[in-house]
């Protein structure tokens, strides 16, 4: 519906067009027609169930306005007009012919009312301002308009698009991507690289991968990274607890897909030994290779590509998109590329650097200058514990029994004063696997050093062996007090321990150790313990609570 408000400007417009078409000359008679248009739009106003004239072209006016005569205050019909603006391009589309030149003159008839000539010649100004006439123009029902409502404006189609207003919502915030960690200043990273090690400790399995602070520093933070696993739970250190000497006080530990097949080897002093392979099946032919062969364990920490487990590619994607790793490979190699080769030896001497040499064992050895002599700062039962240690037992009579008196022969596999296993041990006699009571296993060789057996509080850092299953040092002597060689079970079984005469053909060494001798033997064990190691911050987890991590001294 037309508001009637605007009634009258429409009539106004009418007559515009009535004189354009040169209908104005009627004289009273358009007078008449006006006044006539004008009451039937206001009358429109009150019927709500009207018919609707649509005025789609100046044709349709022409046509109003021959049949004007039958057009009165009480007619149901009313013009739908989209806006008084909108009848311009009809105007403009009649009056000029394809030329662009007006039908109508120039000069207005006298006998056109003043409202009628003045909006003739708005018209026509219009319509000379026009680059090209419109060829067509239609008009769409409207709605009733609001009288409150600003009125539409036709839209320009060459005009630039008016810019959509700011929205009045709080805008989304969108976190910054973490900051590149800064590079840290050598001075300011914990030596790794210039720890004292003892001169009689000769043994040192680098390999040419000597330690440096800006790699270790890397190392340290990659074995303690749980990103290292496949669902972010599972770090080497979960495995390898510092408070337990990098060992794990549970039988086997949790990994991302279960449980680990063996039981978690202690960490100290793994550069200072004979043996150069690693794992408890010395599968591993170095160090380096060892570090990440538990990343890509399906069980342990998952990035084995098998089963739809992300491969190791995956974790070096996920490392990448890390702000601290480009930095920390950047500080130890030159530059941000991570592979694998360089993460093995960041790990391997972060590992090497984990060095127990504060023992009271140290102390006495140092002070003596060999390790047979009986160290001043020992008691008598931690004295006569080193000698049974360190010599060689006694089997005379084929049974397998040793002498009373003679020593455990615990040297000749564990050699001090690095206490490492000898590289051409074989299985000592513990074949069972963990957590199963069927299978067997014979392939186990390695040991870990007889170092920090014992924290320095005493309590032992167990369980002991490949399978734990042996909980306490006491369990451990019991084992080596009573072996049984079995060929066809353990055909692996190293001869040092078949109690025969020279080491062969024995039934199995029976040491028939007496309290004295098992109390002894603890004892001295207990000095190789340090303190140091359990506390020190440069082998402490770098993350804090956080997140964030903090690598200098």
């Amino acid at each position: 519906m037309i508001n009637p408000l605007n009634s009258v400007n429409i009539a106004k417009c009418t007559m515009a067009v009535l004189t354009t078409l040169g209908l104005a000359s009627c004289g009273a008679g358009t007078e008449d027609l006006s006044a006539s248009i004008s009451a039937a739009i206001e009358a429109q106003s009150e019927t709500t169930d009207a018919s609707v004239v649509q005025v789609e072209s100046i044709e349709a006016v022409e046509s109003v306005v021959e049949s004007s005569t039958a057009v009165d205050a009480s007619d149901t019909a009313e013009f739908d007009i989209a806006s008084v603006d909108a009848l311009t391009p009809i105007v403009d589309s009649e009056s000029t012919d394809a030329s662009g030149s007006s039908e109508s003159s120039s000069t207005p008839d006298t006998n056109v009312p003043l409202e009628a000539a003045e909006s003739s010649s708005e018209a026509e100004a219009e319509t000379t301002s026009e680059p090209e006439a419109q060829t067509e123009a239609t008009f769409e029902p409207e709605t009733e308009i609001d009288p409150t409502s600003e009125p539409e404006t036709e839209t320009d189609p060459t005009s630039e698009p008016e810019p959509e207003p700011e929205s009045e919502t709080e805008p989304v915030t969108v976190s910054e991507p973490a900051q590149p960690m800064e590079p840290i200043s050598s001075e300011l990273l914990f030596d790794y690289e210039s720890q004292l090690v003892p001169s009689y400790i000769i043994e040192d399995n680098t390999n040419g991968n000597v330690i440096d602070n800006a790699t270790a520093t890397l190392g340290r933070v990659l074995f303690y990274d749980v990103l290292l696993s496949s669902n972010d739970t599972v770090s080497c250190s979960s495995c390898h607890q510092q408070d337990v000497a990098f060992s794990d006080s549970d039988i086997t530990s949790t990994g991302v897909n279960g449980t680990t097949g063996r039981h978690s080897m202690r960490l100290v002093n793994t550069r200072f030994a004979e043996e150069s392979n690693f794992f408890w099946d010395e599968r591993a032919t170095s160090l380096e290779e060892q570090t990440t062969q538990p990343i890509r364990d399906h069980g342990e920490m998952g990035f084995s590509g098998d089963n739809g487990a992300p491969d190791f590619d995956a974790l070096i994607s996920k490392l990448s998109e890390t702000n601290y790793y480009p930095t920390l490979f950047t500080m130890a190699f030159g530059n941000s590329l991570i592979t694998e080769t360089r993460m093995q030896d960041a790990m391997a001497q972060f590992i090497r650097s984990i060095q127990s040499f504060d023992s009271r064992y140290d102390t006495g050895r140092l002070q003596a200058g060999n390790n047979t002599s009986n160290f001043s700062n020992f008691t008598a039962i931690e004295n006569e514990g080193k000698r049974l240690f360190m010599q060689a037992a006694t089997f005379t009579d084929g049974t397998g029994q040793r002498a009373a008196g003679s020593g455990l022969s615990c040297n000749s596999c564990h050699n001090a004063p690095e206490f490492d296993i000898d590289e051409n041990s074989r299985n000592n006699g513990v074949i069972s696997v963990a957590g199963n009571l069927i299978d067997t296993d014979t392939t186990n060789t390695r040991s870990p050093t007889l170092r920090d057996v014992f924290a320095d509080s005493g309590t032992e850092n167990g369980p002991f062996m490949h399978d734990g299953s042996l909980a306490t040092f006491d369990d451990v002597l019991n084992h080596y007090n009573d072996i049984t060689v079995d060929t066809v079970v353990n055909p692996n079984l190293d001869n040092r321990l078949d109690g025969g005469v020279g080491r062969n053909n024995g039934p199995g060494q029976k040491l028939l150790l007496t309290e004295l001798e098992r109390t002894a033997i603890t004892a001295f064990i207990k000095t190789l313990s340090g303190a140091n190691v359990y506390t020190d911050e440069r082998w402490a987890d770098p993350f804090l609570s956080d997140g964030s991590l903090d690598l200098t001294q």
